[in-house]
């Protein structure tokens, strides 16, 4: 018997999305929310009426399409796969090595001259990744080694990560074209991971948010594996050590990978409790092999690992705004406990959007020897100024879900060759020791434009392209249809990707680098669809 399908879903995903649009308007403008705002109410609920509406108008279309498509799913790899492969990898290296000419070595920023540095003077911390520092800062030293060029070492490290990247790429477009999706997909897919700025950007640098998000796609692809042949993807060795490499070197490249597999690991044992015996050490392995490496690596390394302003990056935003704007409101006991892990002056570096400077200043030692202080003293704050906690904290991250958001974050902040003023995109950045060399000067200057301009940013429709926040919208629209047909268990793969991205919420800023998996993860969506034209074929013969 068919299921009746849950036709207020798109409503939600209509209440929740203009909900996004309203207060995401308010803090790009204002700086807080307007809760009391009755236009803005009233916006809200016609916005939720009219998306709610032309989503439920579009999710019939795409039944109707769904069931007149046939569809096939051809699980063996073949040698034509394999030269597939091949081609789609080899053209996505030549889409991009003219971009590398002009931004010669390749865009070398974010913290990537702390990264090095770490390795050329022996003193790390876990700040950064370890694995990542090793990687960057070993072929920097490598290459200047060798050529006397810290240039050659930075573009020794960007080659190789273009082709690992690439190859994960032609890697899911090889799984497509197994599910024998249409050919003029997978051509506009292979331009767009060749040719899309965005895409390119993290490709081509040197942060650690290219792997990360390779990776994690590459981790949630053999989760839909799994999902689409149990008995295939157990039964292959190769494949479920793939699977635990790829899961562990997601999580080595970023911490707040290990955590959102940690919390994903119990809902997959649930959903496949039929074969737990089969696949609960599959699903463990790789974090062990995280922690193994990790503790590894930290102890040969002697790498220092008391910073704790990462992961408390939001309570010391929200803290800081409520000093901000009520200090006069402080008892001197509240500044005596505030002042032990922030001085009054790391408190005038307080500013909305990003945390960084702030967090900088934070006394680690103090919290060390004395965490239940700074706790007591967040906790009674927020009973006092709970709207102005939810505004620190939204005014980090509302980039990450309003799709109108300008990404502007480092206004002011100057660089080693610019000052950020209308845009902070991307960094466009060669750090010291690297000096840029471009060969192709018209392509080099276009990267600029888009990186530290709000060129793209102020142009209707083709913005939404380059925004974090409506990729992330597409993917819950995707996943809301499933819900709405009462499939979403087809979605489940992707609840790695959701709680990465709500991991990213409680980071010091919203940043493409942030989110890039976003854009790399794109073809999963058609690895959903895939199965839901297989299901319904089946459920209508």
């Amino acid at each position: 018997m068919k299921k009746e399908k849950l036709m207020a879903v798109p409503f939600l995903y209509g209440t929740l999305l203009s909900l996004a649009i309203i207060w995401g308007y308010q803090l790009e403008k204002y700086d807080h929310l307007e809760l009391t705002n009755v236009r803005a109410f009233i916006m809200w609920l016609i916005l939720s009426v009219i998306i709610g509406t032309l989503v439920t108008i579009s999710y019939k279309l795409l039944d109707k399409k769904k069931v007149q498509n046939s569809f096939h799913i051809r699980q063996h790899w073949s040698y034509s796969d394999t030269k597939f492969f091949k081609r789609i990898w080899l053209i996505l290296i030549l889409c991009q090595i003219p971009v590398l000419l002009a931004v010669f070595p390749g865009f070398f920023c974010y913290d990537a001259q702390d990264e090095v540095n770490e390795v050329l003077t022996r003193v790390f911390t876990t700040h950064h990744p370890l694995l990542h520092v090793l990687l960057l800062g070993g072929a920097v030293a490598f290459g200047h080694k060798l050529t006397g060029s810290y240039n050659a070492g930075i573009a020794l490290y960007i080659v190789f990560q273009m082709v690992v990247v690439d190859a994960i790429f032609a890697g899911l477009l090889t799984y497509l074209r197994r599910k024998e999706v249409r050919k003029s997909v997978l051509v506009i897919f292979t331009m767009f991971f060749g040719f899309f700025p965005t895409v390119v950007m993290y490709v081509l640098c040197s942060c650690k948010d290219g792997l990360f998000s390779a990776f994690l796609v590459l981790t949630i692809a053999f989760l839909f594996q799994l999902q689409d042949d149990l008995e295939a993807f157990t039964s292959s060795r190769r494949t479920k050590i793939c699977f635990v490499l790829s899961a562990a070197l997601m999580m080595l490249f970023r911490h707040n990978g290990f955590y959102a597999y940690l919390v994903m690991i119990p809902f997959m044992l649930i959903i496949y409790k039929k074969n737990l015996k089969k696949l609960v050490v599959m699903f463990i392995a790789p974090v062990l092999v995280y922690m193994v490496l990790s503790a590894a690596m930290s102890s040969l390394l002697h790498a220092d690992d008391s910073e704790n302003q990462e992961m408390l990056t939001v309570p010391i935003q929200q803290i800081a705004r409520a000093y901000t704007y009520n200090s006069e409101e402080f008892t001197d006991e509240d500044m005596a406990v505030l002042t032990k892990y922030l001085s009054e002056d790391a408190l005038s570096l307080y500013t909305p959007r990003v945390s960084d400077l702030l967090k900088s200043q934070f006394d680690n030692e103090a919290y060390a020897a004395d965490s239940a202080s700074f706790w007591r003293l967040w906790l009674k704050l927020f009973r006092k100024y709970p709207v102005t906690y939810i505004n620190a904290w939204f005014m980090t991250s509302y980039g990450m879900w309003y799709p109108g958001a300008v990404i502007n974050v480092y206004q002011g902040n100057t660089m080693f060759t610019f000052t950020y003023t209308d845009s902070s995109y991307f960094a466009y950045e060669v750090e010291l020791p690297g000096e840029r060399h471009s060969f192709i000067p018209v392509i080099d200057a276009f990267y600029r434009k888009l990186s530290i301009e709000r060129f793209q940013q102020n142009m209707p429709v083709v913005s939404l392209l380059f925004s974090p926040a409506f990729y992330f919208w597409l993917y819950m629209y995707v996943a809301c249809y499933y819900a709405r047909n009462r499939r979403l268990k087809a979605c489940t793969p992707l609840l790695l990707m959701l709680l990465v991205w709500l991991t990213v919420l409680l980071g010091p800023t919203y940043l493409v680098r942030y989110a890039v998996y976003l854009w790399f993860g794109l073809p999963l969506l058609l690895m959903i669809d895939a199965r839901g034209k297989q299901a319904l074929q089946r459920s209508n013969p």
